[in-house]
């Protein structure tokens, strides 16, 4: 009986082996009711036909040849279409399943051959329990082999995915820019993955200066073509230019993509679109939608599956959260900067010591805007303030301490402190606000030098807090054209830094010769990565002794000259040429610790102001005088000095080498004393007390007459 079916089985495989194909195509058809879902796949679909009439084929050679089923190999057909199944997203389950149905379906058609061959039922039941037993057998050793290619296909597809995801955290978001990220977005994806992509970000959260998160999209809301790019470099006859606004249909897939935030795989059939497959993937970050990025293909192409969404989400996803850091970045540098500015100078003080010359260049670095300041502070007695300060740390806090820091600058330089008392001062603050902040010791910290010139003595005082010495450049010969210039860095000792606490800072005194130029900055300028601190120095020199130019062209050569390529920190800079009051407009008197000589000061002060023209000052000013040497003559210790200045304001001091200083107060009825700094502050415009080494100067201001106020400009 074994001959009898072996040969039966033969001679049934060669009646239907000419047959594969059609009964491919019925095997097919019977497929496609059971499984309609197999052939959502039109590539899947082309191919079935070959893989069906291969198994055919396969297996009427195992029932024709007695092939031990256990070796035989799969069609190459079935091994494509298995691989065709994991890269379109099939699950292998189903795979499966449709090898069994169509096995089965075979094997019905088999039997209904035999039936036509022979009515021996023993031998076709002999025949059936063989065919089914190789039938098994042959599923068994195709299953594993289509098992293997389609886990192949999904591992190499899957290690693909996380090579191409890997390498788009590389290459996506390496600066925080929106445009550029964004274009990083739209290079990496028609580089073997699209052949157009399109970024398009909500043209509301462009706008500079608006901080909130941006709101959801409307139903059709105004998008800005921010970049686009095309694998065949023909992007230049897209509909919409980069830079451009535009808005979608309201039924369109992209505004639906747009609205509900959820990635769509959309496949067109329409003959005149170029694109058969698109990935419309909402821009979301931080729950908020930002804009759209869509991935199309060519109708040369194969379309997206499921797997290229996933891909694309994950890119997507990862350019969104760079473009929103980017955004933020931008928001955050834009309000540190507007701060920064607002609490810098707005216009030049007026003062006639010094003709100044400043700039400020924020970081170009995602570090952010630093704490970097500069200021110009007249004080008492014709002479000035120069002031450079750098806060440690980025961002809208380090601004605004750099603010609160100048505020305070500026209130102990109105009581004329000494520089290092002003700084000691200034630490103590710095202290405070680490306190205040509950931040670790030393964590806010900041860098300051103050210095303070002295039009009448030509004498610049100053002193340093961690920061840098200034640059000063002395003419050699005269200010003229052919003038030779000197270039040093005064020996000062360098302070700690502020907020250290407990350590003592010194002040340097230097005399400057009229029209030296001091030049004041932040470390910003002279240091870089890839660039010593000597050579830019050096350079610093070189343009300092380039000529006696004005102090703004000054500033511009230096930023020229000096400025690092590759600057990584802010830049505050302060150029200040100095001025030697004429002395014609100085005059000092000594006078000894009596009562008596108040009449020779006010005798002196009254030829005075006839020399200069100011007698209509003469009864002010006299009173002033009186009641200052008569408070020095009680109240003082000897030596006494009495010196007038003019300036842009008429200045009245007086020197003793006591300490103790006066205050205003209001005389009752009946005391006797008490009376004479309040007419003072009465007369004067200003008045005040600013102490030195050997003792204190009461001083007070007057308004010149329009006059004369106007010979001296």
């Amino acid at each position: 009986m074994g001959i009898d079916v072996d040969a039966f089985l033969r001679r049934l495989a060669q009646e239907l082996r000419p047959r594969a194909e059609a009964s491919a195509d019925l095997l097919l058809r019977r497929l496609r009711v059971d499984m309609p879902e197999l052939w959502a796949h039109e590539e899947f679909a082309a191919l079935a036909l070959e893989e069906t009439a291969a198994h055919i084929t396969t297996f009427m050679d195992l029932l024709e040849q007695r092939i031990d089923a256990t070796e035989v190999e799969a069609p190459p057909e079935a091994l494509e279409l298995a691989r065709l199944a994991a890269r379109r997203g099939v699950p292998i389950s189903q795979l499966l399943r449709s090898y069994r149905l169509a096995h089965m379906i075979l094997i019905q058609l088999i039997q209904g051959e035999a039936a036509r061959l022979t009515d021996d039922w023993q031998l076709m039941n002999a025949a059936a329990m063989r065919l089914v037993e190789a039938a098994f057998a042959y599923i068994d050793r195709g299953s594993e082999q289509v098992v293997a290619a389609y886990q192949e296909e999904r591992d190499r597809r899957l290690q693909r995915r996380l090579l191409l995801a890997n390498e788009a955290s590389r290459r996506i978001g390496t600066a925080l820019d929106t445009a550029r990220t964004a274009e990083e977005l739209a290079v990496f994806g028609t580089e073997d993955f699209a052949d157009l992509v399109t970024v398009d970000l909500l043209d509301s959260l462009l706008h500079d200066g608006d901080t909130h998160p941006p709101a959801p999209p409307a139903r059709t809301p105004v998008l800005r073509r921010i970049a686009q790019r095309s694998a065949l470099d023909d992007d230049a006859d897209l509909p919409v230019a980069v830079g451009r606004t535009h808005t979608f249909p309201a039924e369109s897939e992209p505004a639906r993509a747009l609205a509900s935030g959820q990635p769509r795989l959309h496949g067109t059939t329409a003959p005149t679109s170029e694109h058969h497959s698109a990935l419309l993937l909402p821009l979301r970050a931080r729950g908020n939608t930002l804009g759209l990025a869509q991935f199309l293909r060519r109708r040369t192409a194969a379309p997206f599956d499921d797997d290229d969404l996933v891909l694309a989400q994950e890119i997507a996803a990862l350019a969104a959260v760079s473009i929103d850091n980017a955004r933020r970045y931008s928001q955050e540098r834009s309000t540190a900067l507007t701060l920064q500015r607002s609490l810098l100078p707005q216009r030049a003080v007026e003062q006639s010591a010094v003709d100044t010359a400043s700039r400020y260049l924020p970081s170009g670095s995602r570090a952010g805007v630093g704490g970097d300041w500069y200021d110009v502070i007249p004080l008492s007695g014709a002479r000035v303030a120069l002031v450079v300060g750098d806060v440690v740390g980025r961002g809208l806090h380090a601004a605004a301490t750099m603010g609160r820091l100048r505020t305070a600058v500026r209130a102990f330089a109105d009581i004329d402190l000494m520089p290092d008392e002003l700084l000691t001062h200034l630490d103590d603050v710095v202290i405070r606000l680490q306190r205040e902040e509950a931040r670790d010791y030393g964590e806010l910290s900041a860098t300051c030098l103050y210095a303070v010139y002295d039009p009448v003595s030509r004498l610049c005082t100053l002193a340093s807090a961690g920061h840098v010495a200034p640059a000063v450049a002395t003419p050699s010969l005269s200010a003229g054209v052919g003038a030779t210039w000197s270039v040093d860095f005064p020996e000062m000792p360098i302070g700690p830094p502020l907020g250290l606490g407990g350590l003592p800072f010194e002040t340097t005194q230097f005399e400057l010769a009229e029209g030296s130029l001091l030049t004041l900055y932040t470390d910003g300028l002279i240091q870089s990565r890839g660039r010593d601190v000597d050579s830019a120095r050096a350079a610093l020199c070189d343009a300092l002794a380039d000529g006696p130019d004005t102090p703004e062209e000054v500033c511009d050569r230096l930023l020229a000259a000096v400025l690092p390529s590759n600057r990584s920190d802010d830049v505050a800079l302060l150029v200040a040429r100095t001025r030697a009051l004429d002395p014609g407009h100085v005059t000092s008197l000594d006078l000894p610790s009596d009562p008596a000589a108040v009449a020779g000061a006010r005798a002196h002060t009254c030829e005075t102001l006839a020399a200069w023209g100011l007698e209509e000052l003469s009864f002010a000013t006299e009173l002033i005088v009186s009641e200052l040497v008569t408070n020095a003559i009680r109240y003082g210790k000897g030596p006494i000095q009495l010196r007038l200045i003019l300036q842009s304001t008429l200045t009245c001091e007086v020197f003793d080498t006591n300490s103790t200083s006066p205050h205003l107060r209001h005389a009752r009825t009946f005391d006797e004393g008490g009376r004479g700094l309040l007419l003072v502050a009465q007369l004067a415009e200003r008045w005040g007390t600013r102490h030195s080494r050997e003792g204190k100067v009461i001083w007070a201001e007057q308004a010149l007459p329009a006059e004369a106020d106007g010979m001296l400009r």
